[in-house]
């Protein structure tokens, strides 16, 4: 079971909207030296929604190979149809991906049942580790703690990541799951709270950019230091909020440029971050490195 901080890898692009592949190294080895836990590849905040199939499975092919089992990789495979998402967990697999995330199918709106036999089928299809993840605010549809119980059953569906930042709801979920079931927090705001509540991790937007320091805030969570995780969460607190000024994952990405680890690169229909909006990602940056 892979425990802690779980990056939720941008894609860096170059001006024309191409993979930037040099920059990806660049940010796989930042996570390597960081002590990052897993990469997680192509999901939401690495703009699966507008990679090709060829791309996306390029993408996590590359990390897969230049880290070649230095960190585990978790590539994103979800998709709002099932044969695609089990043709996307397939090329992972064969890629050499440690485990698959697959989020809930967007935009149609399917019905408890209809989630069940989804992940159900991509499971029995790939026989590779898989975590579900549910983000209901992104796809328009919400699977009920009864369903991901039910999916738990299944050998090869390990874990879920929720980014419901519902922390009651996270603690029944984690009560009532078998054991050997991970539960990791898609949510920075209230992942610390997740990870103290028995959760396993935190599948993070802000590991993107202060790697470090997310990787401190889950080895002292998943140590019962609430004191000590509590502080640094605090320090985060003012970035978690200003990476979602805009969609995820435009600040993100603007604030890696800022750095000068990627370039600007973003594709439509998402735009570069607002100028506006500049300065609070800024503050929050110095904020949390005081």
């Amino acid at each position: 079971m892979i425990t802690g901080s779980i990056v939720a890898l941008v894609t860096p692009m170059n001006p024309d909207g191409s993979v930037d592949w040099a920059a990806l190294e660049r940010l796989l080895d930042m996570h390597l030296t960081a002590g990052t836990a897993a990469i997680g590849a192509v999901g939401t905040t690495g703009e699966s929604a507008t990679l090709s199939v060829p791309e996306h499975c390029e993408v996590i092919k590359y990390c897969v190979d230049y880290m070649a089992g230095r960190i585990p990789i978790l590539a994103g495979t979800g998709a709002n149809a099932t044969w695609e998402a089990i043709e996307l967990t397939r090329a992972a697999a064969a890629a050499g991906a440690d485990a698959c995330l697959l989020v809930t199918p967007y935009y149609n709106r399917p019905t408890q049942r209809g989630l069940y036999e989804h992940f159900k089928a991509v499971a029995e299809a790939v026989d590779v580790p898989q975590v579900l993840y549910n983000v209901p605010g992104r796809t328009a549809v919400d699977m009920l703690n009864e369903t991901v119980l039910q999916l738990a059953d299944i050998p090869n569906i390990v874990g879920i990541k929720d980014a419901t930042g519902d922390i009651p709801r996270a603690r029944d979920l984690i009560a009532r799951c078998p054991g050997d079931f991970a539960i990791y927090s898609g949510d920075d705001a209230t992942a610390m709270e997740l990870i103290l509540a028995g959760g396993h991790g935190n599948i993070s937007v802000t590991a993107n950019v202060l790697p470090e320091m997310v990787v401190e805030l889950c080895r002292l969570a998943l140590a019962g230091d609430r004191e000590g995780a509590s502080a640094v969460n605090a320090r985060l607190a003012a970035l978690n909020r200003a990476l979602f000024l805009e969609a995820n994952p435009i600040p993100v990405k603007w604030a890696l440029a800022h750095e000068g680890i990627i370039g600007p690169g973003i594709r439509l229909p998402l735009t570069p971050l607002d100028e506006k909006f500049h300065a609070e990602v800024i503050a929050a940056l110095e904020v949390a490195r005081t």
